[in-house]
């Protein structure tokens, strides 16, 4: 309905988004990569050249970067705590190959909130993905660096993520 242009935009809860499933084998609670699998979908099936995947929560997305780190057309971004179990998404992960550069990540330390993360969102991610111009942005959202999850060392509140949100739909209007 959205590539139709019925709606502007869509929330689908899927749960897990799946960002620790990696191509041959499930992880991290994660048994299929709904992420991946609705970018990968929006290109062949749509005809979306550039897709843009945002991933936020406390752990990195390991297998969204490991299916797209080399391919130019999917845009990764993950903005997680670090160092924080799976281990990886060091800032200087930037993609292989043909997607060298279309890989950003962004670290956070514990301890970090609203205001980092926000400022993360948009001096960072938020460039990147208008700079890439994807036709469709999918968001891999986590809510596990709340301030209330008590297996996180983060300080997200329900505002600071309701911020993020309205600014990553006033970037799809703009760019999408």
């Amino acid at each position: 309905s959205v590539v139709r242009g019925d709606w502007k935009n869509a929330f689908c809860a899927v749960r897990p988004p799946g960002h620790h499933a990696e191509a041959d084998r499930a992880m991290g609670f994660c048994l299929f990569n709904n992420a991946a699998l609705l970018a990968r979908d929006l290109q062949v099936t749509h005809g979306i050249e550039r897709v843009a995947v945002l991933d936020w929560d406390v752990h990195h997305g390991n297998g969204t970067q490991h299916l797209f780190e080399e391919d130019a057309s999917v845009l990764y971004v993950s903005l997680h705590q670090a160092p924080h179990w799976p281990g990886t998404g060091a800032a200087s992960e930037r993609g292989r190959g043909e997607g060298e550069g279309a890989t950003l990540n962004l670290p956070l330390e514990a301890g970090t909130g609203d205001v980092e993360w926000r400022a993360a969102l948009e001096n960072s991610a938020l460039p990147a993905i208008e700079a890439f111009a994807p036709g469709a942005i999918v968001l891999s959202a986590g809510f596990d660096a709340h301030e209330r999850d008590q297996l996180s060392g983060t300080r997200v509140t329900t505002g600071g993520y309701r911020e993020m949100t309205r600014a990553l739909v006033a970037c799809a209007q703009t760019v999408c």
